[in-house]
């Protein structure tokens, strides 16, 4: 497989984290893959882990409830509250940590995330920004090892665009 364009872009000054990526896939079918249940749970989580939805309402206003779960059976709840959403095009979201019922842990960084997706014929691009209240909050997320675990889940999603192309 041909190498596909990462970047992950540190900008202290502003407290943002810009990633970019491409994915072997059609812009809509990568859409599908960030925006509906079912496929987030087989990709949005580093290996070993694995992703389940507890409850996901994709509309402005609606979030995702969903947890990381490490092999030993630990559960490590999200939750991404949707505030904008435009059609393949982008979304804008509020993401955080919690509990199993969706309570924020006011410890951790919450961040704005906006999520665009890119057509480039065969191929596409989604380019996510995400910005943090504080520079602390943006270390605090590099210091969880953001980066690799982004890298290690975006693989994931590689695999995934390939099965759901066949």
């Amino acid at each position: 497989m041909n190498k596909l364009h990462f970047d992950f872009l540190v900008n202290k000054k502003d407290n943002t984290l810009t990633i970019v990526r491409e994915f072997n896939a059609e812009r809509e079918l990568v859409w599908d893959c960030y925006t509906k249940s079912e496929l987030l749970e087989k990709w949005f989580a580093p290996k070993p882990l694995t992703a389940k939805t507890k409850t996901m309402d994709f509309k402005e206003g609606g979030y995702w409830l969903y947890a990381m779960i490490e092999p030993n059976g630990t559960e490590h709840w999200g939750r991404t509250d949707f505030t904008e959403i435009k059609p393949i095009d982008y979304y804008k979201s509020l993401d955080g940590f919690c509990d199993k019922n969706g309570n924020l842990n006011p410890a951790l960084p919450r961040a704005k995330w906006h999520v665009s997706f890119l057509d480039l014929n065969e191929k596409s691009k989604v380019e996510t920004i995400v910005t943090y209240n504080s520079l602390k909050d943006l270390e605090t997320i590099i210091e969880m090892g953001m980066e690799d675990g982004l890298k290690s889940t975006l693989v994931r999603l590689d695999e995934l665009l390939i099965n759901l192309k066949k």
